[in-house]
């Protein structure tokens, strides 16, 4: 394979562009590789989309798509696959990086693998094992279409072994440590949002759900829902921020009549990156469906209840630091009152993935 002089990465979400402030940084440290980023727009509100550029020093994108209206999974993979397709073209990289497990990560690994550029993939190598879930199948995938892939954890190596995947496989740690590491200092030093909320830390809860399979699902999004009202107390609220699609059920569902019985259940719009880990570090316990907030949740020492019935990040469970409780509003209750042992956990790095994911890059 020749010299990589030349990269587009593919972004679109959350979790990708925390990722990208990392590896783009080191990218550019660098100064032997070029790289051009081509935004799908899957996430398109400002506070989960603009502010993540510019409080976190990832560069304008040389594309930008508008995919994130779509209500399809098929329309929005379609539009992503022509939209990105064309930018290659134009572009003609040595390669293409991806991230992670939402549809952009798949529309770019199908569009450059059909166009045979060789795709990388950070934080290859996770397994869910619920093929119910779209992430999983589009993480599945994606490893199975990259030439290099980066795991963040041993286990993700073992999953990769099991599946046959052994070239171009490369331990690294995780890059969203590597982002924690950086800007949660940076967070300390410029977020108001617990002064804003009139929070005390540690004295309230903090909650997100996003994932399609509670919020399509008028069951599972109601005792959730059920759950948060319960456990809210004007001494420890619940604060969760909406994600737009769980906006939007929650008013399909006629939700906001349960939600308006308790006001220590508290609803926000969406906030950026250096609010979010204010409030992941403060919070007595986060809840959530979110793979990456699991992590970061584990990286301030902050314990997590995971909505789901399993996790791609079994180490946090297995240190104690991650309960899972799926959606049944009992069993979050009784998660909350659970105080497993806890222990730390070594694969995540020491600060320093995006770095070691460049350095194989420029031996390609």
């Amino acid at each position: 394979m020749k010299f990589v002089t030349k990269i587009v990465t593919i972004i679109g979400a959350r979790p990708q562009f925390i990722k990208a402030a990392a590896v783009s940084r080191a990218i550019t440290a660098s100064s032997e590789i070029k790289e051009q980023i081509l935004h799908t727009g899957q996430h398109y509100d400002q506070n989960m989309n603009e502010v993540f550029f510019q409080k976190m020093g990832i560069k304008n994108p040389d594309w930008q798509l508008n995919c994130g209206s779509f209500s399809s999974q098929a329309e929005m993979l379609s539009v992503m696959l022509t939209g990105i397709e064309k930018a290659l073209i134009e572009s003609r990289p040595d390669c293409v990086l991806v991230y992670g497990d939402t549809n952009s990560t798949l529309a770019g690994a199908l569009a450059a693998s059909q166009l045979h550029i060789p795709v990388l993939h950070v934080e290859a190598g996770l397994r869910s094992f619920n093929k119910q879930m779209p992430e999983e199948i589009n993480r599945v995938l994606t490893d199975h279409l990259s030439s290099q892939l980066f795991c963040p954890t041993a286990q993700a190596i073992r999953n990769l072994t099991n599946e046959g995947i052994t070239k171009g496989v490369f331990f690294t740690g995780d890059v969203m440590y590597d982002t924690a590491l950086q800007f949660g200092k940076v967070a300390e030093e410029k977020s108001k949002i617990i002064a804003t909320l009139g929070l005390q830390p540690k004295n309230y809860l903090l909650c997100t759900v996003h994932r399609a399979g509670n919020t399509d699902n008028s069951e599972r999004l109601t005792q959730i829902i059920r759950a948060l009202v319960e456990i809210a107390t004007p001494d420890c609220p619940v604060i969760l921020p909406l994600h737009p699609r769980t906006k939007g059920y929650l008013i399909r569902y006629n939700l906001s009549e349960t939600i308006a019985t308790n006001q220590s259940l508290r609803l926000i719009d969406p906030v950026d990156y250096l609010d979010m880990a204010m409030l992941e570090k403060n919070a007595a316990t986060i809840l959530t469906d979110s793979g990456g907030i699991q992590k970061e949740a584990y990286f301030y020492r902050t314990p997590c209840i995971t909505l789901r019935d399993e996790t791609e990040w079994t180490e946090t469970v297995d240190a104690g630091w991650n309960q899972l409780a799926g959606y049944r509003t009992e069993k979050i209750l009784e998660c909350l009152k659970n105080t497993p042992a806890k222990s730390e956990i070594n694969d995540y790095g020491d600060g320093h993935a995006a770095e070691k994911i460049v350095q194989a890059i420029s031996g390609m």
